[in-house]
């Protein structure tokens, strides 16, 4: 990674600022809602006759495995380097905020897009837009929710105009989706599009020839389809995009005979 700085001389410590913002944000998408204070661990003495009220309630919930604990921190770790990279200097000067990804460490489907949009650029959220939209009923269709699934993109930081990443971009950015995978060990990855697809399978082939088939990537099966936002373009594309979810879904066990 380069320098931090921008080139017009801001201090480095705007982006250290948008990488703590980004770490707090993946701890609360994890469900970690507060970090313990060394001031709270002290116990308070009650005045001399007077009784210390009982917690009004417990919690119940179990601590979270050793393991969840471990892929929540490296991904927190990760998030913080994607926060702070300028590897595409043009891309990094032009954001609003990196996008990591979304979703539980330990999701069994990875849906992998392209690279974020503006309205991803201004939340720092993958897929809120239209076409996250889209890809949240198609999710819902195959009777799952954005909650038990992880989004991310192959490029962290929005092109100019949407365009498509260029080569030496996702080069840049392939250490990061990779180790993020790596981290979560998904069983299914569901490719949209065409730069998602031949980005993770490292091929030349268009999506009409990729969809259809079954591939892996390390321990996980990769599945690949049409992107939410050609979708919109094209509605008629909608019935293969249903029937690769019929595919994802009979694999990995999911019963959509309820609806």
């Amino acid at each position: 990674m380069s320098d931090a700085s921008s080139p017009d001389g801001q201090p480095a410590r705007r982006g250290g600022r948008r990488a703590l913002v980004q770490r707090l944000q993946s701890l609360a998408d994890s469900g970690i809602e507060s970090l313990p204070r060394a001031a709270a661990a002290r116990q308070r003495r009650p005045a001399a006759g007077r009784q210390q009220a009982a917690p009004a309630h417990r919690p119940v919930t179990a601590p979270p495995s050793p393991a969840a604990v471990d892929r929540v921190q490296s991904l927190t770790i990760l998030r913080g380097e994607v926060a702070g990279c300028t590897r595409c200097a043009p891309l990094a000067r032009a954001r609003q905020n990196t996008v990591f990804g979304a979703g539980p460490p330990h999701a069994r489907i990875c849906f992998l897009g392209e690279a974020p949009g503006a309205d991803e650029d201004a939340s720092g959220e993958p897929f809120v837009g239209r076409a996250g939209q889209l890809l949240t009923r198609i999710i819902e269709a195959v009777h799952l929710t954005r909650d038990e699934v992880y989004i991310l993109n192959v490029l962290k930081c929005r092109p100019p105009e949407n365009r498509t990443p260029l080569p030496d971009e996702v080069a840049n950015c392939r250490g990061f989706f990779e180790r993020q995978l790596e981290i979560i060990r998904p069983e299914f990855i569901c490719c949209l599009g065409t730069s998602a697809a031949q980005a993770l399978l490292q091929t030349a082939e268009p999506i009409g020839k990729l969809r259809g088939r079954w591939f892996t990537h390390g321990s996980s099966q990769v599945i690949c389809t049409y992107h939410p936002s050609y979708l919109l373009r094209n509605p008629a594309a909608k019935r293969p995009v249903w029937e690769d979810m019929q595919a994802l879904a009979s694999r990995a066990g999911i019963d959509l005979s309820g609806g």
